[in-house]
């Protein structure tokens, strides 16, 4: 293949812009807050989800405080009018032991149940401290992943900057080259990820392979617009004053 060598050269200027544009693709896919972001939301997730687990147990505390107070309050009841009974004058001897046994019995409940009760209220204070801590914790993850995602975004701004400036150099730069040339130039920088290089003291400054004598007297008996590939990784090698040939 032939180009004329000021064409050649050009091609630098092209894999240069390219290779600012193969960075910034890279510097997208991996930045840090992306995976901060991800272990981010995974910990959003199971703080959540801890949240969840603590405020059901407490509503199942609720429930059960709610049915022994009204157990209590039922005992309560019974007592009242077991106590009325006896003020009141009008039962018997017998009724009177029955119902003094009965007091007794109630009495024993009633301290019972306040025993659990008070167990149970300690129970659903312990988890309302849980659940404040808990929901702290969701707030700060939540925080963290928000304040990940603005540098993340900031960052992508200025890329998709940067990456809109070097496509607009490039729109500009493709024309300068016969169709050919270009062609293998998209060739080898799909495949090899860099098409153009400098030769510099017979080194490809793609592969950075210096190239052997045999290859280097090949070159320099070539004439200046053949267009030449380097033989270890195919890029174009571009002879300048710095090519040592």
């Amino acid at each position: 293949m032939k180009a004329e060598p000021a064409v050649q050269r050009q091609l630098l200027e092209l894999a240069k812009v390219d290779a600012e544009l193969s960075r910034t693709a890279h510097r997208r896919r991996t930045l840090p807050e992306l995976a901060e972001i991800d272990a981010g939301e995974k910990t959003v997730r199971e703080r959540r989800d801890a949240l969840v687990s603590v405020e059901t147990a407490a509503s199942d505390l609720d429930r059960e405080i709610a049915r022994q107070e009204k157990e209590i309050e039922s005992v309560r009841a019974r007592e009242d009018r077991d106590r009325k009974l006896l003020a009141s004058g009008s039962v018997n001897s017998k009724q009177m032991t029955d119902i003094e046994h009965e007091l007794q019995s109630l009495e024993r409940r009633q301290s019972a149940l306040e025993d659990d009760l008070l167990e149970l209220m300690e129970q659903r204070e312990a988890l309302g401290l849980d659940a404040q801590r808990t929901g702290a914790e969701v707030d700060k993850a939540e925080a963290e992943v928000a304040a990940a995602t603005a540098r993340r975004d900031e960052a992508f701004k200025d890329l998709d900057t940067t990456r809109a400036r070097r496509e607009e150099d490039r729109a500009k730069l493709v024309p300068r080259f016969p169709e050919p040339l270009l062609k293998l130039y998209e060739r080898v920088r799909e495949h090899k990820g860099i098409g153009a290089a400098l030769l510099r003291a017979r080194r490809c400054g793609a592969c950075q392979l210096e190239l052997d004598r045999n290859t280097v007297n090949e070159i320099k008996g070539a004439p200046e617009d053949d267009v030449i590939q380097c033989e270890n990784c195919g890029a174009i090698l571009v002879r300048t004053m710095e090519s040592g040939l």
